[in-house]
């Protein structure tokens, strides 16, 4: 059966019984603490921690997942792989126990042909939480189980909570005896690779309290609502019924195993054993990249780019050890136009948005194995160079900073370091390594914990809303100011009963014109006036859904529950702001077809005059095609055409052809947005507009930037903004004309003529610099003195000369002191406003151990830098130009000892 079938059958069997089919969230979802949704609850958190109302009793879903905490065990194991779907069916205060466990199993033992899973009761397992009798009891009266199968286990394994105080609660999974040529027989407590675990049913009953781990905490007490939340693994229940040994074997994953194996000319499976742990390791590669190109597929098309933080790097790590495992198995061309493809056909059976969405997808990916390429070849260079200079100091371990570096710097693993320092005769440092990468990320946790909001304790807005006897009435489309009452008010993040001048407060009010920031508008200012006081705000947000919070200071007066209020937007500043949000949906148009339909928004900010727009694109536009946009979007402008939104559910907007953004969470019902008729431009969008295109005035692109790998960034100035920034060069423009002395349109050529001119006077000076100080080689040469033995010449020049002229001063003094004697020159001079050293060595001086590469260490020691090179010539720097007479002095004194 393959898995798009086991998908369908899930979701037909539970909308049978009455479940609503919800779909698959993004795996951007927005929740701060998660990179990505790894599990297929995480949607319905809201309504398991009591944040939101359900809108339905039961529910179920096929959830799109990615865990990346175990990405090195992928390929080692059956059961680790980074993308994965979850089929869920879950019960808010409906069915529990009783209707959880018959509903499991009436679907995975009925035939196949009678809808089921049609698999063999007797090989079905079932554990159960050690102190939850009643589940063992109804496993037995419902299914006929016998107690023999039916395995009680601690907390550890079968209590389910979501580590924070909350719902939990006993649950009990369901496993799949695979045969004894798996692993000995006994059940799941003696072997989970023979007894697969394929269902977790959780039982939420309980309310737990504040501890650590998953047994660590006390129990408070039983839930208003008991509720359930199950999953079943899809690529494992997958991988049974089609007969194979582990999830990268199944439909949707082993066409991209097979293709890579036909690339690399290795043949799977052909050593080891069956399961993952016993594989060859290039069975393991094989896998590896079977998992990863599925992964960054599925990424790619809800939305993520490679980047060097967060979601990003996940995504560019899981394309690049693709890349890296395909190297390993000796293929050294570009492999993802040949398996990103393979992948696509499978998974676009269950996710049709992603063949839609091709051309963006493989922009993004190929764009990435591109540079992931040159960085090969780049890091190889300074892998070699660092190599080099270990060998050269008698070292045979590579640092742990030159290897964090790599790694860190230019995105070039850590196990390709050892491979090829392996391959040079040197080892690693690997626990320095280790050490450097856990320092960056506890700082980058402490960070991302200082401006996350996650787990903040929500139950004050939750108390607030439920007050409400309806969503807070937003007035903001029809105007900018608007009457309502107190609903809910915290002073200094708490509740207060009243709140008096120069407090700061968080006001909920029923109805509210202030618009809350989301979809990249910035939020409403303006202020608040209530009987007798007056509040200043300067930030709204929805904390949670259906609320707006106001946040300001009281400027006058007291306040409290209850009060009338008036509330005034800051017209003027909407009105900049709108225009700002307009304009962003014009330039994301213009720039679909200028370019391609693939160039959709990774990103917007919509301020007052100005807007910052990100997307997917793999390269610069030229500057001409800029001009070309920007002159199109400005027609749009002189058009005047009306700009409109209408509310419609999710399905007849996106038939209409209106752009959904990705990560984006929608409801049922969506505002669309349409300049003109629509035909030009749709959008679901819930900011703020002008009127018409017209009021936008004049749009002024400002520049077109790379901010990582296949996005792009253009920041514009709109209306008033727009025209002042256009005033102000003009005015620029007018003074360049009055002091080149010439027409507008002659003034780039002119400057590019004086440009010109300008570098070939340059170029002169340095000539006859470079030949005044090759000039004085002749007499700095009867400078030089004996120094136990050697012939020494150090001089520091005066004149600011580059690194190559002083070079090839240096070689021409050593060869004026000849081979009769061991000899050593050693200048040094500013260049550039630093200063730099070099040092020659003649053969007589190298044979008494004297190389040019140590006294170069030594001098630029003393400058406060580095530098190295070979034992004839080397080169060294530093940032204290103040201490070269002592760094000269150094190479004398180094020379010293070595002559004693």
């Amino acid at each position: 059966m393959e898995t798009a079938e086991i998908r369908r059958r899930w979701l037909r069997f539970f909308e049978s019984k009455g479940h609503a089919v919800v779909p698959s969230a993004s795996l951007l979802y927005d929740d701060p603490n998660l990179l990505f949704v790894n599990a297929g609850m995480v949607p319905f958190k809201p309504y398991f921690l009591g944040q939101e109302t359900p809108p339905w009793d039961r529910a179920t879903s096929v959830q799109k997942c990615v865990r990346t905490q175990d990405i090195e065990e992928v390929g080692k194991t059956s059961r680790h792989g980074t993308f994965f779907q979850m089929n869920g069916n879950f019960s808010f205060g409906d069915y529990f126990k009783a209707g959880a466990i018959e509903y499991a199993w009436e679907l995975l033992t009925t035939s196949q042909g009678a809808g089921g899973y049609g698999l063999e009761p007797e090989k079905l397992w079932v554990t159960v939480f050690e102190n939850d009798d009643e589940a063992a009891d109804l496993w037995v009266q419902l299914t006929g189980i016998p107690r023999e199968r039916i395995v009680k286990r601690g907390m550890a394994d079968n209590f389910w909570s979501m580590g924070v105080p909350g719902p939990c609660g006993p649950c009990s999974e369901i496993y799949v005896d695979r045969g004894s040529e798996y692993g000995p027989d006994g059940g799941p407590a003696v072997d989970e690779d023979r007894f697969m675990e394929i269902w977790n049913l959780v039982f939420m009953q309980y309310e737990r309290g504040a501890g650590q781990g998953k047994d660590d905490f006390p129990i408070l007490g039983d839930l208003p609502r008991q509720n359930i939340d199950t999953g079943l693994g899809l690529e494992r229940l997958a991988s049974i019924l089609q007969g194979v040994d582990n999830m990268y074997e199944i439909d949707e994953v082993y066409p991209v195993l097979d293709k890579a194996a036909e690339m690399s000319g290795k043949r799977y499976g052909a050593t080891g054993g069956q399961t993952a742990q016993d594989s060859h390791p290039d069975d393991v590669r094989l896998r590896v990249v079977a998992d990863h190109v599925r992964s960054s597929l599925m990424l790619i098309g809800d939305g993520v780019t490679p980047g060097n933080e967060g979601r990003g790097y996940v995504l560019r790590r899981m394309l690049r050890r693709a890349v890296r495992s395909m190297r390993l198995l000796g293929v050294a061309d570009p492999v993802l136009p040949e398996l990103l493809p393979v992948s696509l056909e499978r998974m676009r059976q269950s996710y049709p948005e992603l063949q839609r969405d091709w051309g963006r997808i493989s922009d993004v990916a190929y764009a990435e194995e591109e540079a992931f390429r040159r960085t090969l070849t780049s890091g190889t260079t300074i892998l070699d160079t660092a190599v080099e200079r270990t060998k050269t100091a008698g070292g045979t371990t590579l640092g742990g900073e030159e290897a964090f570096r790599l790694h860190d710097t230019y995105g070039f693993p850590i196990d390709l370091t050892l491979e090829m320092a392996a391959e040079q005769g040197l080892s690693v440092d690997e626990e320095g390594f280790r050490r450097l990468m856990t320092e960056q990320r506890t700082r980058a946790k402490v960070d991302a914990k200082a401006k996350k909001s996650g787990h903040v304790d929500t139950h004050l807005y939750r108390e607030i809303a439920d007050s409400l006897s309806a969503p807070v009435d937003f007035l903001g489309y029809e105007g900018v100011s608007g009457e309502g009452r107190v609903a809910g008010l915290l002073v200094g993040g708490a509740t207060g009963g009243r709140a008096r001048a120069g407090d700061e407060v968080e006001l909920v009010l029923d109805r509210t014109p202030f618009y809350a920031e989301s979809g990249g508008q910035l939020a409403d200012q303006g202020v608040i006036e209530l009987d007798g006081a007056r509040v200043r705000v300067t930030d709204v947000q929805k904390p949670i859904t259906g609320l707006i919070v106001h946040r300001g200071v009281v400027e006058d007066g007291e306040l409290g529950l209850g009060d009338h209020a008036v509330s005034r937007v800051d017209a003027d500043r909407r009105r900049s702001v709108s225009r700002a949000h307009t304009a962003t949906h014009i330039l994301h148009q213009s720039l679909r077809d200028a370019l391609s339909s693939t160039a959709t928004q990774a990103g917007s900010e919509n301020a007052p005059g100005r807007l910052r727009f990100d997307f997917s694109w793999g390269q610069p536009v030229s500057p001409a095609l800029f001009s070309e946009i920007e002159a199109r979007i400005n027609e749009v402008v002189l058009s005047d055409q009306p700009v409109s939104a209408q509310v419609m559910d999710k399905k007849t907007a996106l038939e209409s052809g209106a752009l959904a953004m990705f990560g984006e969470k929608y409801g049922d019902e969506v505002r669309v947005v349409s300049i003109g008729d629509g035909s030009w431009s749709k959008e679901f969008c819930g900011g703020t507009h002008a009127l018409t295109v017209g009021q936008l005035g004049v749009v002024k692109l400002l520049g077109e930037s790379s901010i990582g790998s296949g996005v792009r960034r253009v920041e514009a100035l709109v209306g008033a903004d727009a025209y002042g920034h256009l005033a102000r060069e003009s005015a620029v423009l007018s003074q360049l004309t009055d002091i080149v002395k010439a027409r507008p349109e002659e003034l780039a050529d002119r400057i590019s003529t004086m440009l010109t001119r300008l570098k070939d006077a340059e170029r002169e000076i340095d000539a006859i610099r470079r030949q005044q100080v090759l000039g004085q080689a002749a007499q700095l040469a009867e400078t030089a003195g004996d120094v136990r033995g050697v012939l020494l010449l150090t001089h520091h020049v005066e004149a600011a000369v580059s690194g190559d002229d002083l070079r090839s001063l240096v070689l021409d003094l050593r060869s004026r002191l000849g081979e009769e004697r061991p000899a050593v020159v050693a200048l040094a001079s500013v260049a550039k406003g630093r200063p730099v050293v070099v040092v020659a060595t003649n053969a007589a001086a190298r044979e008494k151990g004297i190389k040019a590469g140590a006294l170069v260490k030594v001098a630029a020691g003393v400058l406060g830098g580095g530098g190295g090179g070979k034992d004839d010539l080397a080169q060294g720097g530093g940032t204290d130009a103040t201490r070269i007479g002592d760094a000269l002095g150094e190479i004398r004194s180094a020379i010293t000892r070595l002559g004693a």
